[in-house]
């Protein structure tokens, strides 16, 4: 079957780092559909080949819901397109393109990572749909679902790939940095922090390779019980925007005190920190600390 996009308008926001929103631009373009991107930094630029849809946004972050309310009604948007919808810029969009009555597409970062991201409409993380359903609930849904599923790859990619995407983007935000001066990044580290813990995390790659298999051995072949406990990273919109902690330090501690008053002594608990996790917040030295608190 194929899907046409005649007689819709697509307006893409911010994207992940690399050139995945481009190609599904000029993919809805080859399906008849007219695609416009509004670029927020020379990154978003130079990920966005198609310079006659490219929209630059100057203005300031206060500026925006106006700008955007503007924009959807001089271009017949009927679509917007985005990559995480708590960033400020995307959050307003979000909320004004509901009150309008158009379809909102937002992407995230993939559950299983590098290979996949995910897509829902109207929202992702705490703001999904599936919040609202039980596990029976979705599993009858997925019963009636006649499409084919994809096999899961035999490689779940390179992650070498994803930090080198994330260094080239924030390279082309600092040196675009005076075509757009009112821009701010959505996380608290500056683009210039941003850029250097990319390279950073680059260079250590065989270190911290190294570093998991001896740990990944230890743990095979020393004969305990453990408990496992999975680490989201601090500075991420799922944990900053919908759970109850501010800081790591506040769940490593829940986690903690729980596993030393109800673990059975011979058991250990063993943290697997995120594949992203770039030392901006200094998880091992705490997990250290709060091991001999207890």
């Amino acid at each position: 079957m194929r899907v046409s996009g005649q007689n819709r308008r697509f307006l893409f926001l911010q994207g992940p780092h690399g050139p995945f929103f481009n190609r599904l631009g000029r993919l809805l373009r080859a399906a008849g559909a007219e695609v416009w991107r509004v670029g927020f930094n020379r990154g978003d630029r130079a990920f966005w080949t198609s310079g006659e849809n490219y929209i630059p946004y100057r203005g300031a972050v206060a500026d925006w819901p106006a700008a955007f309310a503007t924009l959807i009604e001089a271009k017949g948007i009927t679509d917007i397109v985005l990559y995480g919808d708590t960033r400020p810029i995307h959050a307003s969009a979000v909320q004004a393109a509901k009150a309008a009555g158009l379809t909102v597409h937002v992407f995230e970062e993939g559950y299983l990572r590098p290979y996949w991201v995910t897509y829902e409409r109207g929202g992702s993380n705490g703001h999904s749909r599936l919040m609202t359903q039980t596990v029976a609930e979705m599993q009858t849904a997925l019963a009636r679902l006649d499409m084919d599923l994809p096999d899961a790859p035999a490689r779940w990619g390179d992650m070498r790939q994803h930090m080198f995407w994330g260094a080239l983007y924030h390279w082309f935000v600092l040196s675009g940095f005076w075509d757009y001066r009112n821009f701010k990044p959505h996380r608290a580290l500056t683009v210039r922090q941003e850029f250097w813990l990319y390279c950073k995390r680059l260079v250590l790659m065989p270190l911290h390779k190294a570093e998991r298999a001896v740990a990944t051995f230890r743990i095979k072949h020393g004969g305990f019980p453990y408990h496992l406990v999975l680490l989201q990273l601090e500075h991420d919109a799922s944990f900053q925007m919908h759970s109850p902690f501010k800081t790591m330090s506040e769940f490593l501690t829940v986690v903690m005190e729980g596993f030393a008053r109800g673990a059975a002594p011979h058991h250990h608990i063993v943290f697997k920190a995120h594949p992203l996790e770039d030392g901006r917040v200094p998880v091992a030295h705490e997990i250290k600390r709060l091991a001999k608190l207890h």
